[in-house]
């Protein structure tokens, strides 16, 4: 390994730094909080954008962490290659226009040092994700970003639904890290060694070639032990129920989780992994079926939520679902599973997109919000038009490219996917396409309940354009959200374009996608044009087909109850007839002895002849006679 350029040190670290002196002095610094963080944001953005041209495979050691003489030896190593250059571009990117739109945001936050700390440990976190050159490292930042995560979720935890959430986050993401660190053992148990590099080179012709073709089984837990860590950290059902409660934290906080960085980090390490994921077709297979429900039943839940910043949260699940839906199929192709940076990788990609435009949403609905005095409810909106005439536009960009609009980013990815799904599932390309349709049903009925119309409050009367520094964020997102797909920026950003090839002469996935943009986005506006109240109720959707419920009474009945019993088992058992009984038998006993011990002659004499009148009867009476 080569010795690191400073660029790199700096990207990875600088957050770092910065992070703990402004949790550590805050309350010193206070307003120099916010310019140390937005500063090294933008630092660290200029130095992605010069380390975009300067890629290669070999990875650069950075520290050592564990070394064991001939047994074990971890460091902190990272790559530059296209995959981790430009995913880097996309964090810093997103991250520093986070910090930029906060400035307004949270201006009268009284926690705002805080807030910009904890942000700056978020972004260290995520770089050293995207720079970790071999799963330990990986698994390091990855809990780092669980960490700050949880700190930025709960930044307003003297509220209890905020503080809930965080813990709602930090838990359900415990459940896949658990997963995650039992296929990373598993791995290197068998090629001992956690790196990339090493991994592909022993499952071509190592250790772990000899397993996969001996035991396949082995194989799939390992796989689905690493996609399990991806289940938790990019919401996939089952353990999808953390993220749309993170929406307590502040918005810009939204924006970050949401686009890029957080739940990114999962179809991220998915894609890195690839290669063993496909060496198990039935893994290949669970996962693309994960991606596919998660998609479907994620755009369902949208279709019926209220609070503008919940539905972004419910379609941020389903495009996830897509993206990892799109690792599943891609994984079952060996030329794409093997070498992404040379075909181009349709989740990878996807992801490069949606993080422009998701982004850009999060930031309009704060903008929204902040505009409505904190109003999150969609029905007590209306006519922001007029009152927002850029962020509208804005918005109205991001919903476009995220509904599919052709000659928009979201388009040339979400085919991409569509593309390899009707190549390889079928029943996946359905599915795919029904949610297609069912993002631009929910995405339009948003768009028109909380732009068009009336005014329904004295909040949405009163709205205003926000400020400039909130819409420059908003203009840089836009922009990114149309030309992002073009090939001469998406090559310049090292996010590859795959390669798209059509079934049949008619286009038959083109035509599909397009069918499903004008039957949602026709059946949206018709639905809700003008109306001041929901005319569509579907209890199952709204509840969210009561999955937290259902949860809720398996932790009641499958804990608490079992819980009670246990407590009540130990009181009676282990703490009454174990400990506690003869303790009182000894102390009982003890107390009546005691009065033989008063200290006078006549009571101690009485005894001694009771004693030997006892032992006299003993010898007469009770043992036999000599020669019996």
């Amino acid at each position: 390994m080569s010795y690191p350029p400073p660029l790199l040190n700096i990207v990875l670290f600088l957050p770092f730094l910065v992070a703990v002196v402004i949790l550590c002095l805050h309350r010193v610094l206070k307003g120099a909080s916010v310019i140390l963080s937005v500063a090294s944001a933008t630092t660290c953005f200029i130095c992605s954008l010069m380390m975009l041209g300067n890629v290669g495979e070999t990875p650069f050691h950075l520290m050592d962490f564990i070394h064991i003489d001939g047994v074990f030896e971890a460091g902190i190593d990272a790559v530059v290659d296209k995959q981790s250059a430009g995913m880097l571009f996309i964090v810093t990117f997103i991250g520093m226009l986070v910090h930029w739109f906060s400035i307004g945001y949270m201006k009268d936050d009284e926690a705002q040092p805080r807030y910009f700390g904890a942000l700056s440990l978020f972004m260290f976190s995520m770089t050293g994700i995207v720079l970790a050159a071999n799963l330990f490292m990986m698994f390091i930042f990855w809990e780092l970003v669980g960490l700050s995560s949880f700190l930025l979720i709960g930044h307003w935890f003297h509220k209890s639904s905020a503080a809930e959430a965080a813990n709602k986050a930090f838990l359900t993401n415990r459940i896949g890290d658990f997963g995650f660190m039992i296929g990373i053992l598993m791995l290197f148990g068998v090629s001992g060694s956690v790196s990339f590099e090493d991994l592909k080179s022993s499952l071509e012709s190592g250790n772990l070639h000899a397993i996969a073709a001996a035991h396949p089984t082995f194989m799939t837990i390992a796989a689905l032990g690493l996609f399990m860590g991806a289940v938790g950290k990019s919401a996939q059902m089952p353990l999808h129920v953390w993220l749309p409660d993170a929406m307590e934290g502040p918005t810009p906080v939204s924006a970050l989780i949401h686009a890029a960085t957080m739940v990114a980090a999962g179809v991220y390490m998915l894609v890195r992994v690839s290669f063993i994921i496909a060496a198990s077709p039935l893994a290949c297979e669970i996962v693309a079926g994960v991606g596919g429900v998660t998609a479907l039943m994620a755009a369902l839940m949208a279709t019926q939520q209220n609070d503008i910043k919940r539905v972004l949260a419910y379609s941020t699940l389903s495009q996830l679902g897509y993206m990892v839906m799109a690792v599943g199929l891609v994984a079952m192709d060996p030329v794409h599973a093997n070498h992404p940076d040379s075909v181009g990788h349709p989740g990878m990609f996807h992801l490069y997109t949606h993080a422009f435009f998701k982004a850009l949403l999060f930031l309009g609905s704060g903008a929204v919000i902040y505009a409505c005095h904190h109003e999150q409810d969609i029905w007590k909106m209306g006519g922001l038009r007029k009152y927002m005439p850029v962020t509208f536009w804005t918005f109205a960009i991001g919903t476009a490219a995220l509904m599919g609009v052709p000659g928009l980013s979201g388009f040339v990815s979400k085919e991409g996917i569509l593309d390899i799904a009707y190549t390889e599932c079928k029943w996946l390309f359905t599915i795919g396409v029904v949610t297609a349709g069912l993002t631009a049903f929910y995405m339009t009925r948003l768009v028109v309940v909380a732009f068009l119309g009336k005014a329904r409050s004295e909040g949405a009367k009163h709205a205003s354009e926000v400020p400039l520094i909130m819409l420059v964020p908003l203009a840089a997102l836009a922009i990114m959200s149309i030309i992002s797909a073009l090939p001469s920026v998406a090559n310049g950003l090292n996010a590859l374009k795959p390669v798209v090839e059509h079934a049949h002469e008619g286009h038959v996935v083109m035509i599909c996608s397009l069918i499903a943009l004008v039957v949602g986005a026709g059946g949206g506006f018709t639905l809700y044009r003008n109306r001041d109240s929901d005319p569509v109720s579907i209890k199952l959707f709204a509840n969210k087909f009561y999955i937290d419920e259902f949860y809720a009474g398996v932790i009641k009945y499958g804990q608490d109850r079992v819980a009670w019993v246990v407590n009540a088992l130990e009181q009676i058992f282990a703490d009454g007839l174990v400990a506690r009984l003869p303790a009182a038998i000894v102390s009982k006993l003890g107390s009546q002895l005691r009065v033989l011990q008063s200290g006078r002659m006549q009571a101690y004499t009485f005894l001694l002849g009771a004693g030997v009148l006892f032992v006299i009867y003993i010898l007469v009476f009770v043992l036999p006679a000599p020669g019996h």
